[in-house]
């Protein structure tokens, strides 16, 4: 069988089988299908069509429920490849729970993204404007924010229907909008109450240029070789890459069970010669130096290191701050006062040098840690903010536990399975080092924190709650909160909560039935809607979690503006089809690993969508005075035989669609389609239609139902990876009374 399609004939010319839809005289065009084909599912009936489980055939209502929530996506611009490989998996998840008869509710949503579209929004009025936010005003800003936030969500929203994604708009959630305001002050205030949410001096993640505290995951490591020093200090040699941190230093450090240090105890007072002069340090034993570094012995800055600090907590030691919030030297660097610490660095070590305490200095490479919006050097800082306590015991259903005991028995003794299985040690990892949750930003744009503040006879009082208390001479905390506190609150917070009427509604989508992501942000989402969810409802969030890999280009290596190599899904539509693109980002590529993606792999599936459209061309002009009989029995040697190894491959595919294995059922269906049932039996098919003997009526029959059969349920097997052109088939073809949209029909069995 080959690849391309007849024109109209003329008159003279063998005639085309009369059951062969005028639009098979053409090849598929995707293009002028998909728009018109979504459409289709989404007005079959009022809000959503039959993305919405409401409007469902009796059988899925009768059926058990399966839910995802969508990651949302930030509105600071437009969709990458990852977000199609997102979209692409949870479809197919959705698809087949659907055609299985479940009640099935896929929930969309965005993300304010607050730091990242802040950061867009006020470089793009600086360029146009050269105005800062604090020139216009928190309230004139906010409006610019929200304008830009809405025009990025509706670009958005095109792009997600643009891939097929079958999901329920009629009940899309934001996370900034006001039912999920309430749900985080309803949260923050239960965490306060309860003891959860303290106001306290820790030590953060401060963006100096951006002004502002940040999570991990909105850091970027950078790779630097640069120099590492090895000073005096005292009878010990200390190395270190930022002598202009060392300025307080005081506190020396060493294992408790190095030999080499064993004559120091603890406690034990040294006088010594330093960079302003002469001090007195203090001997520390702690478990946390690794004697195997450097020379096994440190000084601390607890002010301006995260490990340092938690040394500082164990024994009560003294902190002090040596750069301020803007990267600069405070008064304590004597005669470096007010200096950059890059411009600093250099001079700190030649007074050193000269004052006979350089050891010597070598090569070092390791990596940084930056903003990623702002691209400055992150410094660490004590800062006095808001936390959640993860470690601080609370009663919980009767009994005493933590924050983290939650999230370890979410996945230990609560059942959530992550995929792939590997990824479990990660997380446990994280949260077994979890420290407190640093919730507070000192940005504009976000939910603000909802504590008050005033001042009566000289003492401040704090009021937390939902609503604004009474009275003007109340201040709202001017910080808002980290954007994982809301979307840690998704996937019950899009169902309605803390609206008990609303949420009692949707109760029975929660948990959801998957959680799918990427593997990148296991600690910074998945952690938190756990810890969230475990704490506020007493169950876990979700029964799975599978996580995807980031996509790449065709040698592998990360997309990125400077290598030229983006490719961008909404093009790879444009010219090849949302199926294609869909199919090229599954085949190939199992949960938790990288997708090698390249415009030719894009292409190839546009050819398989164009074989099954010729398949079926073939097959309807093949099989024309036969009629599809659902009860036919009457199978031949030949057919009976084909059809025990077409079960089996269906029975192969529905088992690994249950254990998520999308991209070997893609490939399965891929290769039975084309070199088996294209390549092989329709080739062979010819010759039995070709035969004029009656004695072959028999066969012929035999082999129109089975191609009838088998084209059916192909197209229902493989609807969840290429949605568009298989209900566009599935339209055209003559089925039988009870035919439905394929979208609703029955997994084949």
């Amino acid at each position: 069988m080959t690849d391309d399609i007849s024109k109209k004939k003329p008159a003279s010319a063998t005639p085309i089988p009369q059951n062969i839809p005028d639009a098979f005289l053409k090849p598929y065009d995707p293009a002028s299908t998909e728009d018109r084909i979504y459409e289709l599912w989404e007005k079959s009936s009022p809000k959503s069509g039959y993305f919405n489980p409401d409007n469902l055939p009796e059988r899925n209502q009768k059926g058990d429920p399966f839910s995802i929530v969508l990651p949302p996506p930030n509105v600071t611009g437009t969709l990458h490849m990852g977000h199609a490989a997102m979209l692409a998996i949870e479809d197919i998840m959705i698809r087949y729970a659907r055609m299985q008869g479940k009640k099935t509710l896929w929930l969309p949503g965005t993300d304010h993204a607050a730091i990242a579209t802040q950061s867009k929004v006020e470089g793009i009025i600086y360029k146009e404007e050269k105005k800062r936010r604090h020139d216009l005003g928190r309230e004139e800003f906010l409006k610019r924010v929200e304008k830009f936030a809405q025009d990025s969500h509706d670009t958005i929203v095109n792009q997600v229907r643009k891939m097929g994604s079958s999901i329920d708009w009629s009940r899309e959630a934001f996370t900034l909008d006001e039912k999920r305001n309430i749900a985080v002050r309803t949260a923050f205030k239960k965490m306060y109450d309860d003891g959860l949410i303290y106001r306290g001096h820790r030590i953060v993640n401060w963006d100096p240029k951006g002004q502002t505290t940040i999570s991990d995951d909105e850091m970027v490591y950078q790779d630097e070789t640069t120099k590492f020093y090895y000073f005096k200090y005292g009878p010990f040699t200390i190395g270190t890459a930022r002598p202009e941190t060392k300025f307080g230093d005081k506190y020396v450090v060493m294992h408790p069970d190095d030999t080499r240090f064993a004559e120091y105890k603890h406690g034990q007072k040294i006088d010594l010669e330093w960079i302003n002069g002469p001090i007195t340090a203090t001997v520390i034993k702690d478990t946390a130096i690794d004697m195997t570094f450097g020379t096994g012995v440190m000084t601390i800055t607890p002010w301006h290191s995260v490990v340092d600090f938690e040394i500082a907590e164990r024994h009560g030691l003294d902190k002090e701050q040596i750069i301020d919030s803007y990267g600069k030297l405070l008064p304590i660097a004597g005669e470096f006062s007010g200096m950059k610490i890059t411009d600093a660095r250099g001079k700190i070590v030649e007074k050193l040098k000269a004052k006979g305490l350089l050891v010597k200095e070598e090569d070092y490479s390791h990596r940084v840690a930056t903003a990623e919006r702002t691209g400055a050097l992150v410094e660490p800082q004590i800062m006095n903010q808001w936390f959640i306590g993860v470690n601080q015991e609370f009663d919980h259903n009767g009994k005493k536990t933590t924050l983290k005991q939650l999230m370890q028995n979410a996945v230990k003794k609560d059942g959530i399975k992550i995929l792939p299985d590997r990824f479990e040690k990660t997380y446990f990892s994280w949260i077994d080092n979890l420290r407190d949750w640093c919730i507070s930003r000192q940005i504009w744009y976000g939910h603000r924190i909802p504590v008050w503040y005033r001042t009566v006879d000289g003492k401040e009082e704090i009021y937390c709650d939902i609503e604004a208390p009474q009275g003007s001479d109340w201040k709202q905390d001017e910080d808002t909160l980290d954007t994982w506190f809301s979307s840690g609150l998704w996937t019950f917070s899009t169902l309605g909560w803390p609206d008990e009427k609303e949420f009692a509604k949707m109760r029975m989508y929660h948990p959801t039935s998957v959680l799918e992501t990427g593997y990148d942000i296991i600690f910074f989402w998945v952690a938190r809607m756990i810890l969230m969810s475990t704490y506020i409802l007493g169950e876990i969030p979700f029964q799975t979690v599978y996580l995807h890999g980031l996509v790449r280009d065709g040698q592998g290596r990360k997309m990125s503006k400077s290598l030229g190599n983006i490719i961008d899904p909404l093009d790879m539509v444009k010219k090849y089809g949302a199926d294609a693109t869909r199919l090229s980002l599954i085949i190939g590529t199992g949960p938790g690993n990288d997708t090698k993606l390249s415009e030719d792999k894009v292409k190839g599936y546009k050819n398989f969508a164009n074989k099954l459209w010729n398949i079926t061309r073939f097959v309807l002009g093949s099989t024309e005075g036969h009629t599809y009989d659902p009860n036919f029995t009457a199978w031949s040697a030949t057919d009976t035989q084909y059809i025990t190894e077409f079960k089996a491959l269906l029975s192969e595919v529905t088992k690994e669609m249950e254990e998520y294995k999308f991209y070997l059922v893609g490939e399965k269906l891929y290769h039975y389609a084309w070199h088996t049932f294209a390549d092989k039996i329709l080739e062979e098919s010819k010759v039995i239609f070709a035969n004029k003997d009656t004695s072959a009526f028999a066969d012929q029959k035999s082999r129109a139902q089975f191609l009838l059969h088998t084209l059916y349920s192909i197209l229902k097997a493989l609807h969840p990876f290429m949605p568009f052109v298989t209900e566009e088939i599935w339209g055209l073809l003559p089925v039988h009374k009870d035919k439905q949209h394929l979208i609703v029909e029955n997994w084949p069995a």
